[in-house]
């Protein structure tokens, strides 16, 4: 078959513009990737906002299903009972949280401090546990330090030890302080970002619609109510999980005996947020924190691990989350890994709603695009 003279022009016309739009799709998708890549730990910091901005509207919903009082109102008191609960906590459990925090960290030091003897005992290298001390272990040779001076003995340091101490005094201050500036300033930005999604909701809700074309825009709502939904009742369904494993491993740590039972149900708790990573680090942490009151009592909190973690998966999760999310386990765990290395702490964090929001998309675009059951057995 072949082409009249005057459709040829249309056809090169026709196949140059698909190229160029192609080329143009490539570089704008690049471009995306690479502003994700740069930009990634800014990104998941709006995203932690959003998603606390999802759960004050979530609570602020289910406040509004038993009174009826206008939104503003109700998230005012929903921020007000946050806020006295952890002032509340902080007053009556702030001197116990830092006491036991204490304790723990000495005790889990001295824990890792057997597991390297024993390791050593048994002819396996151990030179990770140096990483933090290789500038002490440096600085303890002496064979290549230069010989004391006549008068660093009974006299005043030099100016040149006062210049190198105190700009180390310096540097060191210098760097706190930027540290606790950053974590302080995440801290409000996470806060404000929530508070302003979650007091006017509609406003953004309307400004996502409104960046899609208008032929998808009903398209784009549904998918949009879709995700707020799910996320709504992912995170609903989760603090109360977080909750209920914090409250069992705290009462049964502390019926077993081991220090610190407070401190250990609160990151056992919000360690609950991360799925199975978490409760895998929670576990390791409350066996080494049990190991300094004896094998028993080191069972005994293994075995609370184990049921804990049992009720998490088999019970709370099923019941709570049902409706929420059906993500496949091991689905799960690749992104978590796979997030968890591309981006730390941040993308493990936030790696199930982060695949949250993928499925429903998925679901939606699968379903949507499905023919009928009438026109597919025609």
């Amino acid at each position: 078959m072949t082409l009249s003279r005057d459709e040829q022009p249309q056809t090169r016309s026709n196949l140059a513009w698909a190229i160029a739009v192609g080329g143009i799709g490539v570089v704008l998708f690049t471009a995306a990737l690479v502003f994700t890549w740069y930009f990634a730990a800014t990104l998941l910091l709006i995203f932690t906002g959003m998603l606390l901005g999802v759960g004050l509207n979530a609570l602020t919903n289910a406040l509004g299903r038993r009174v009826h009082l206008p939104h503003a109102v109700r998230l005012a008191i929903v921020c007000i009972v946050l806020a006295a609960l952890l002032a509340g906590v902080a007053y009556l459990g702030g001197a116990t949280i830092a006491d036991q925090a204490s304790v723990l960290s000495s005790t889990i030091k001295s824990q890792i401090s057997h597991v390297r003897s024993f390791l050593e005992n048994h002819g396996i290298d151990t030179s990770v546990f140096d990483l933090g001390n290789a500038a002490p272990a440096a600085s303890s040779d002496t064979s290549s330090a230069p010989a004391p001076s006549p008068n660093s003995h009974g006299g005043l340091p030099g100016a040149g030890a006062l210049a190198s101490s105190g700009g180390a005094i310096v540097s060191q201050t210098f760097k706190l302080l930027l540290g606790t500036i950053s974590a302080v300033g995440n801290i409000f930005i996470v806060l404000f970002l929530g508070l302003a999604f979650a007091a006017q909701p509609a406003v953004y809700h309307d400004g996502l619609l409104f960046l899609a074309p208008a032929r998808h825009r009903i398209r784009a709502t549904l998918i949009i109510d879709r995700i707020g939904e799910t996320l709504e009742r992912w995170l609903i369904a989760q603090i109360i999980v977080m909750l209920a494993v914090g409250i069992v491993t705290w009462i049964g740590l502390a019926v077993i005996g081991i220090p610190g039972s407070f401190i250990l149900g609160i990151q056992a708790g919000l360690l609950a947020f991360i799925p199975t990573v978490g409760a895998i680090i929670a576990g390791v942490v409350v066996v080494l924190a049990s190991l300094a009151s004896g094998w028993i009592p080191a069972l005994s909190a293994f075995i609370l691990f184990l049921g804990v973690h049992a009720m998490e998966s088999y019970v709370l999760t099923p019941i709570l989350q049902r409706q929420a999310l059906d993500i496949p386990p091991a689905t799960l765990f690749a992104f978590q890994i796979l997030l968890g290395v591309v981006f730390g702490i941040w993308g493990l964090a936030l790696a199930l709603p982060l695949v949250a929001i993928a499925k429903v998309m998925i679901d939606h675009f699968k379903t949507y695009d499905a023919p009928p059951l009438a026109e597919a057995a025609a």
